[in-house]
């Protein structure tokens, strides 16, 4: 429950930052736009109708305050923020409610088409600024460990779609596309899936491997076994309480040698076993037998300390996991630790962003996928991805990673977005005219009921991925 609890808190900070910060960049636009502000929210406060009258009594329970034009509080429900900029068709006024009231000089439609377009990429912009100071700030304040190619003792391990490519186990890649590869990291294999060359170092001599035409699929190179891993010898670094490995003893320390007579001298070897009998469990036609043959497995075991061979027989869950985490890869690896001043940080963080922003902006393609589809998530998938402990490192990272994520998704064409607004004010810079404001309010409403069935879709992979 603590560690739920600390994840929690960290997402709640992380989106509250980010929220306040892009609702602010509207905020701000407006003000200098000259356009009325009517409130601004931190989280939304929508009233009841438990009774004749809207309970308003119950969102007063949350503070808020006035100026001489706008509203600011805090809402009751944590699901983002809002600003409600007068004149303007969005989620807190239809049509109809704009042409109840006579037009004023500062509503948002009376501005030139210009002005309303900063205020509409305000957010946007807001976010990629955050995570531009954010990263140069980490880099500032932590500097970077790096783990050079050129130190990886043992190259990397291929599996059998990478080996038909080219590569040989133990290859080492050092450039793509004649650009040299700055060190190994998560972001390897989306490079190396959109590259045309491969240069590897192979036993001393560089070596260039054509990539197919188009590219590798990241989805394909991601499914068990993956394209290539580190070299990795099974020890046994965790073992979660409640899976298989655990009720059966299997310990910190423990070297998985073989896997129903099959040697196992890589993870990669324990997976692809694993992953074997994961594919009888979903082919089609698999009877109660072959789940039952599937499921059964041998281990021989090396204890930790000992050097005592065990032979343990287990019966995997309907995912054929372990439940083990595997001891650290990079422990033995030499890293170089990279510092940076003040000065240098600026251009350093702004390299990360720009890498983070257009691997991201890449990855997109992948969403309309069978399998992208799947990865989408809602905030219990984004909270998971903080540690369980409070790490400032760690927080500021993920925080940086996430205002790239709301900077990108807020700036595709769906309406009820930013970028919904932003095609709208193209539209009407081209044609010299404004939508009318009942095409204006049906297209709002279309674009929250999308966003209203994307969100069931993340909640409903979510309740997949916890509890099935």
């Amino acid at each position: 429950m603590e560690i739920v609890l600390i994840k929690a808190a960290q997402l709640i900070c992380c989106l509250s930052l980010l929220v306040f910060l892009h609702e602010g960049g509207h905020f701000l636009f407006a003000k200098f736009s000259g356009v009325k502000v009517e409130k601004f929210y931190l989280f939304f406060n929508p009233y009841f109708h438990l009774f004749s009258t809207r309970d308003e009594w119950f969102t007063r329970l949350f503070p808020y305050f006035r100026d001489n034009e706008t509203e600011y509080g805090i809402g009751w429900l944590p699901l983002g923020g809002y600003v409600s900029i007068a004149g303007m068709v969005d989620e807190t006024k239809s049509a109809e409610d704009i042409a109840a009231r006579a037009p004023q000089e500062s509503d948002f439609n009376q501005k030139p088409v210009w002005r309303r377009f900063l205020i509409m990429f305000g957010g946007v912009l807001f976010n990629l600024i955050a995570a531009l100071v954010i990263y140069s700030a980490i880099v500032f304040t932590w500097g970077r460990e790096i783990v050079p190619m050129r130190n990886l003792p043992d190259g990397l391990n291929y599996n059998q779609t990478a080996q038909e490519i080219g590569f040989v186990n133990g290859d080492t890649p050092i450039r793509i596309d004649g650009m040299d590869i700055e060190g190994f990291s998560g972001a390897l294999m989306m490079d190396i899936s959109e590259a045309k060359t491969v240069t590897v170092l192979r036993n001393g001599e560089e070596v260039d491997i054509e990539m197919p035409a188009g590219g590798v699929s990241l989805l394909e190179m991601q499914k068990s076994p993956q394209f290539f891993s580190l070299p990795v010898k099974p020890i046994v670094g965790e073992v979660a309480e409640g899976m298989p490995a655990y009720k059966y003893g299997i310990e910190a320390g423990d070297i998985i040698q073989e896997i129903d007579g099959v040697p196992t001298p890589d993870v990669t070897d324990v997976t692809t076993e694993l992953g074997r009998r994961q594919d009888i469990l979903s082919a089609e036609g698999c009877t109660p037998e072959d789940s039952i043959r599937a499921k059964s497995i041998s281990l021989i075991v090396m204890r930790a300390g000992s050097g005592a061979q065990d032979t343990l027989s287990l019966t995997l869950g309907n995912d054929t996991k372990l439940g083990v985490l595997w001891d650290n890869k990079f422990k033995d690896i030499p890293t170089e630790h990279q510092s940076y001043t003040l000065l240098q940080s600026i251009p350093a963080g702004f390299q990360l962003a720009w890498k983070t922003l257009s691997d991201y902006v890449v990855s997109l393609k992948y969403l309309f996928h069978k399998e992208g589809i799947q990865q989408v998530g809602s905030f219990l998938t984004i909270g998971d991805l903080f540690p369980p402990i409070w790490d400032w490192q760690s927080f500021w990272n993920l925080t940086a990673f996430i205002s790239i994520i709301l900077a990108v998704m807020n700036i595709l064409p769906i309406p009820g977005l930013d970028g919904g607004h932003i095609a709208l004010l193209l539209y009407e810079g081209i044609m010299r005219k404004q939508p009318s404001p009942k095409v204006m309010d049906v297209i709002e409403k279309a674009g929250l009921f999308l966003l209203f069935a994307l969100m069931i879709l993340a909640f409903s992979n979510d309740i997949m991925r916890f509890f099935f």
